[in-house]
């Protein structure tokens, strides 16, 4: 499965990653208006035992985990987007994630994306740069 948090940017994109895997997105700032008005502004995605919410703007750095945390209170991890900046942090419970982005950089790690492993309703996160 394929969870995105946004900037898709074209519908032709949408649908390459849906023929790869089963994707699960969010609507984001750089999106084309027939994305943003199919895509929802948040989701959250059920896989495997584990409830996943998504959303694209995480708001200002101070005390982001918090708010996300208390905006998806029933998942055990938050995928965000839009800094275009990789991060694996967790508060409590939660994961709070950032893929980064593999087209558009603003790391010293380059281009990244994460991949879950969900083992009985346990999330193991990693940063892959491809």
């Amino acid at each position: 499965m394929i969870l995105h948090a946004g900037d898709l940017v074209a519908l032709s994109v949408f649908e390459e990653l849906a023929q790869l895997a089963p994707l699960e997105a969010v609507s984001g700032n750089m999106d084309a208006l027939a994305l943003k008005g199919t895509l929802p502004a948040r989701r959250i995605a059920a896989i495997g035992g584990v409830n996943i919410g998504l959303v694209h703007d995480p708001g200002p750095a101070s005390g982001r985990a918090l708010r996300l945390a208390a905006a998806f209170p029933d998942c055990d991890a938050i995928v965000y987007g839009h800094t275009h900046v990789p991060e694996i942090a967790r508060l409590d419970r939660c994961l709070v994630l950032n893929p980064g982005s593999p087209t558009a950089p603003r790391s010293t790690l380059g281009s990244t994306l994460i991949e879950l492993t969900i083992v009985e309703g346990k999330i193991e996160p990693a940063i892959v740069t491809p």
